[in-house]
Parts: structure tokens; C-alpha cells; sequence
């Protein structure tokens, strides 16, 4: 070892021994990829509860429009037990953030599709004209239309993303005869 007049060690035999050393390299790598797989594993769970959320919006809209093509008459029981049980699909989402909407449309010789009637639940009941994609645009028949929304708002990147809107509506023919509902006929 060099010495100097006083005895301290060289400075180019520290720094050879310092890139040397290998202890605690360990510790230097996890610290530098831990925060990054740590982001990693948040995102994919919150990207996982956004697509299972998303499903269930999805599986609420099929389950609104099934139960309620499947009846000729729905009385206002009825249609709260038809609600309820739609609602109770996205469990364990919370409900409350969900709005729903079932309505019937009656496509007239023209083409011309009208909401004959049309139940809420959180949301905007349908009137009036409604436009349909031109494949189910079908003279003289009749559709029953779930609409479904639900306002995500993810665990952890909720200050990142805020709410996401979560929607699907889906149609469906009618099983036996156009619903009547209380006592507005579909038809």
C-alpha cells in the first residue's frame, strides 16, 4: 500500500476498493426496483377490478332486458322485483352508483322506432323517437331496450383517473308477446 507522509491511504487504492466491494449491492437493486414493481402490481389489480366492474355492468344490462322479455304483463311489483334483481347482479359494487333503464320500443310499417314506455332507476326514462341500429330496425315489431351505466371510480389511481363511466345496453326481442306495462301495451 502507498503511503503518504502522514499515513493516510491513496485515494486511487479507496476507490479500487470501493468498486470492488460488493456488499450491499443486493439492497441498492431491490431499492431501485421494488417501487416500480410495487406500481406494477397496483396497476394490474386496479385494471383487473376496472374490467370485472365493466363485466358486471354488462351481465346487469343482459339480466335487465332478459327478465323483462320474458313476461306479457309486468305490474309495478313486478317491475320493482325486475329492477332489484338487476341491481343485484353488480354486487359487490356498490348499487347506489348504478342507473338503469328498461324500455319498450315499438317499430311501426315505417320503420319509425317509438318508446312506448320506459322504467328508471337512478337514471332518464326514454320517450318519444328512438334510433336503432338499421339491422334492428325490423317493421312491426317491437324491442325491449336495457340500458345500464355505472360510475367506476378505481381504489388506488382514483386521483389519477377520477370516475370512469362504465355503460352497456343491450336489445332483445320480446319472448312471448311485447310487455305491457301497468297498462301501456308496447304495441
Amino acid at each position: 500500500m502507498a503511503h503518504t507522509k502522514t499515513g493516510a491511504v491513496c485515494k486511487p487504492n479507496i476507490l479500487r476498493r470501493f468498486a470492488r466491494d460488493r456488499r450491499g449491492v443486493s439492497a441498492v437493486e431491490f431499492a431501485l426496483v421494488a417501487p416500480i414493481m410495487i406500481a406494477l402490481y397496483f396497476g394490474v389489480v386496479e385494471v383487473s377490478e376496472g374490467v370485472s366492474a365493466d363485466r358486471k355492468v354488462s351481465l346487469t344490462a343482459a339480466t335487465l332486458a332478459n327478465l323483462t322479455a320474458q313476461v306479457a304483463t309486468i305490474s309495478s311489483s313486478d317491475m320493482t322485483n325486475i329492477l332489484d334483481a338487476s341491481s343485484a347482479v353488480i354486487s359487490p359494487y356498490d348499487k347506489t352508483k348504478l342507473k338503469i333503464t328498461i324500455t319498450c320500443i315499438s317499430i311501426d310499417s315505417t320503420k319509425k322506432a317509438t318508446a312506448k314506455w320506459s322504467v328508471t332507476r337512478n337514471g332518464t326514462a326514454s320517450s318519444g323517437t328512438m334510433t336503432l341500429p338499421s339491422a334492428l330496425a325490423v317493421a312491426g315489431t317491437q324491442l325491449v331496450l336495457a340500458e345500464v351505466s355505472y360510475a367506476y371510480t378505481p381504489t388506488v389511481g382514483s386521483n389519477i383517473t377520477g370516475t370512469i363511466n362504465l355503460s352497456d345496453k343491450m336489445y332483445m326481442s320480446p319472448r312471448v308477446t311485447a310487455p305491457t306495462y301497468g297498462t301501456t301495451a308496447c304495441t
